[in-house]
C-alpha cells in the first residue's frame, strides 16, 4: 500500500496525528508504525517563538503491507522452503483472499484428503492476524484446482450414501470429515426430501450423520 500526503504542521508529531485521522476516515486502518515520515520543511519557532516563526511541511506515507501480499509471500516461502517449482496466483474477492498454487510439484503438498492443504491454509490465516490482528479476512488456499475436484466427488458421495439410506432406511455415519467438507455435504442434501443430515463428534473426529427422515 503506498498512499501518500503532505501537511505543514508545528511538530512531527502532530502531523502525524493529522495524517493517521484522515488515512483512517479513508478507511485504511493504520496505526503509527504503518506511517513513513519524511521531512521535507523544517519547522522554526521564529524569533522569541513568535516572529518568523514557520510550520514544517511532512510528507508521510503508509507503507502497510496489504494482506494479500502477506498471503502471497507467506505461500511462497513454503514452496521455496520445500525446493518445489510452483506459481502463486492470489486474488481478494470482498473479505476473502484466495491463494491458487499451480504446479505438478506441488500436489505433494496437498496430503491425505487435503490436510497438508488445509494446515497451509490455516497458518497463512495466522500470518494474517499477526500482521493485522483486526483482519477480518478469511483466506482459501488451492492446489492444482484439489479442492474444486474434492467438492464434486464429494457430492456424489453424498448422492450415493443418501439413495442407499431412503432404500434401506438405515443411518449411515461418514468418516472423519472438516469443517469445510461438512459443509459440502450438508449444503448438497439440504433440500433432499428424505433424509437430514447432522453432525456428531468433536473435531478433529467429528463426522457427518445421513439419516432417514421419517
Amino acid at each position: 500500500m503506498k498512499k501518500s500526503l503532505e501537511l505543514k504542521s508545528k511538530t512531527q508529531q502532530e502531523a502525524i496525528a493529522s495524517a493517521l485521522e484522515k488515512f483512517n476516515k479513508e478507511n485504511l486502518n493504520v496505526v503509527e508504525g504503518d506511517l513513513e515520515v519524511e521531512v521535507l520543511e523544517t519547522p522554526s519557532k521564529g524569533f522569541l517563538g513568535l516572529i518568523g516563526s514557520r510550520e514544517g511541511t511532512y510528507k508521510i506515507t503508509v507503507v502497510k503491507e496489504e494482506e494479500i501480499d502477506i498471503a502471497r509471500n507467506f505461500v511462497e516461502n513454503i514452496l521455496k522452503n520445500a525446493k518445489l517449482d510452483a506459481n502463486v496466483n492470489v486474488v481478494q474477492e470482498k473479505n476473502l483472499i484466495k491463494v491458487s498454487i499451480e504446479g505438478e510439484e506441488a500436489a505433494c503438498l496437498i496430503g491425505r484428503r487435503g490436510e497438508t492443504l488445509d494446515s497451509i491454509q490455516f497458518l497463512t490465516g495466522l500470518a494474517l492476524n499477526k500482521i493485522n490482528k483486526d483482519s477480518h479476512m478469511r483466506v482459501l488456499v488451492d492446489i492444482e484446482n484439489y479442492r474444486s475436484k474434492r467438492e464434486e466427488s464429494l457430492v456424489k458421495y453424498a448422492n450415493k450414501v443418501a439413495r442407499d439410506v431412503k432404500k434401506t432406511k438405515r443411518t449411515r455415519k461418514l468418516d472423519y470429515m472438516n469443517p469445510y467438507e461438512r459443509r459440502i455435504i450438508h449444503s448438497a442434501l439440504q433440500n433432499d426430501k428424505y433424509v437430514i443430515t447432522y453432525s456428531e463428534g468433536t473435531d478433529p473426529y467429528r463426522r457427518l450423520v445421513i439419516e432417514y427422515k421419517r
